[in-house]
């Protein structure tokens, strides 16, 4: 009879071994984590983005930007841009390719706690929220709502227990707050007491960006501190497709910058409204746009940390609606995030949206769609990953932690197939073969990589139709439901401590309770 020596030897018993695998991983070994590298689905050829490359070019220099505000046309000339007497900018092109090549080309998005912190560089995939939906979706009561500051900030806690939401960006308006200026500082508020991940907010005014960096101050400990570790970016329309700049924007990414704050630069066209109907088309006027952003950044600071944010959309052309769940939707995604690696740069774009009103299996096959392929493609940073309904107009809770799984389902997709001789396994199928049980349930192989190699979903359900059944036949949405009821039930772990929140609302207006 043939010997065969095991591959691995027991380390314990039954009762020992499942204790271990209760036991949580370290980040390095578990399934998924942040900071994934994709970068293995590529839609455009090494020709393709070449080409779109020239033709962004050609667009800078032939057509250029109009409407940029005093202080933008000084930055811009001053690095070498030309005013036309038609008041555009234009871009020559030995300019921009200068600029790209001082860029900066590795972001770090720090968090408030240091655990949570987004290196971008590479082909380094991240997934988080994003957007400004005005409605809250009621998934149980199928309506939907004018959304708040309490819905947002309950967002942002939600975030913060969800392994595979790697950031939050404010995915919601708080509609409940009339004025802008109080609005943009509790959304601050609202989001950093609710999550310590790296947070993403608007600006409505370039005059409150000085109170947002005061309150920010007080957040981090004092303003050295916070230009050590800025826990938070400014997501910043410097453009009204097609290629104009959005002037007061502009200002805003301008203080934003001198007060150490990073920018997400985004281009945010409708493909056959605000930008060319084709897929190419679009990505060209997402990166002229984009480029031109680039150059404008660093000339204001060079080196300044920016995130290339070309967010093209999709649109029904025969009824002009957003397409945002979309396959043209995850094309466009996964096309700009290779444009994101052919210049290597930090880069971010949308996916994960639903046009489905509801978290039902239209919602799911979308989010899932674009998910993937912009994990596949090497995003650095995907935006409105999870909880968006109704092509951006909705939020919701219960999708948000559902989209928690589709995400580290996603994220499996983008880690890939690791071959070793370990994960060949040839001893192992000789054990199991040549007098062994013939099965590999319950092998110690097995059983010892389960965590390392399979992502379990927390909500979605794998039992046989008998056990669902004898459990009540649970709904997805109540587990949900439920889920985000404990959560909320719980005061939140990032809230700020008593002192600084007590002089946070001794100088400004917050809504929030305390």
């Amino acid at each position: 009879m043939n010997q065969i020596t095991r591959s691995t030897p027991r380390s314990g018993g039954r009762a020992a071994r499942r204790a271990a695998r209760s036991t949580a991983l370290p980040d390095h070994l578990k399934p998924v984590r942040p900071g994934l590298e994709g970068g293995t689905y590529k839609p455009l050829t090494d020709e393709g983005m070449a080409r779109i490359h020239t033709a962004a070019l050609d667009v800078l220099e032939r057509v250029g930007l109009a409407d940029a505000p005093p202080s933008g046309v000084a930055h811009l000339t001053g690095a070498g841009c030309t005013l036309g007497d038609d008041g555009r900018i234009r871009f020559p092109r030995v300019l921009v390719e200068d600029m790209i090549a001082r860029a900066n080309r590795s972001v770090t998005l720090h968090s408030r706690d240091g655990q949570h912190d987004l290196d971008l560089w590479g082909a380094r995939v991240h997934y988080g929220t994003a957007g400004a939906a005005v409605h809250m979706v009621d998934a149980l009561g199928r309506e939907y709502r004018d959304s708040t500051v309490q819905d947002l900030h309950d967002a942002a806690r939600i975030c913060d227990v969800l392994d595979n939401l790697h950031f939050v960006q404010r995915p919601m308006v708080a509609r409940d707050i009339p004025d802008n200026r109080e609005m943009d500082l509790n959304s601050i508020y609202a989001c950093c007491s609710g999550t310590t991940k790296h947070v993403g907010v608007s600006f409505t005014d370039p005059a409150f960006v000085a109170d947002a960096l005061e309150m920010l101050h007080m957040i981090a400990g004092g303003e050295g501190k916070w230009r050590a570790r800025p826990f938070v970016s400014n997501s910043n329309c410097f453009v009204v497709p097609p290629m104009k700049f959005a002037t007061e924007s502009c200002q805003v990414m301008e203080r934003c910058i001198e007060g150490g704050m990073p920018v997400l630069l985004l281009s945010a066209g409708m493909a056959g409204a605000t930008a060319p109907s084709t897929v190419a088309g679009a990505i060209v006027q997402a990166v002229a746009e984009c480029l031109a952003g680039l150059v404008y950044v660093n000339a204001v600071k060079p080196g300044a940390p920016a995130i290339f944010g070309t967010w093209p959309f999709g649109l029904d052309l025969r009824t002009g609606a957003m397409t945002g769940g979309s396959g043209e939707q995850a094309l466009l995604t996964a096309g700009c995030a290779q444009m994101h690696k052919f210049y290597d740069l930090p880069g971010g774009a949308a996916a994960g949206i639903a046009d489905a009103k509801l978290p039902d299996m239209q919602a799911g096959w979308e989010q899932m769609c674009s998910n993937v392929m912009a994990g596949l493609a090497g995003l650095n940073m995907v935006y409105e990953a999870a909880g968006m309904h109704a092509s951006l107009l909705g939020f919701c809770h219960e999708s948000l932690i559902l989209g928690d799984d589709i995400i580290g389902q996603a994220l499996r997709c983008v880690r890939g197939i690791e071959v070793s001789d370990d994960t060949l396994a040839v001893d192992q199928i000789a054990e199991v073969c040549l007098g062994g049980t013939g099965h590999y349930l319950g092998t110690e192989a097995t059983l010892s990589r389960m965590q390392m190699d399979h992502v379990y979903p927390a909500m979605g359900d794998r039992t046989s139709p008998k056990e669902w059944a004898e459990k009540g036949k649970p709904d997805l949405i109540a587990r949900a439901t439920a889920r985000k009821e404990e959560i909320l039930s719980h005061r939140a772990a990032a809230r700020f401590d008593p002192a600084t929140d007590a002089a946070i609302r001794a100088r400004f207006r917050i809504h929030l309770p305390a």
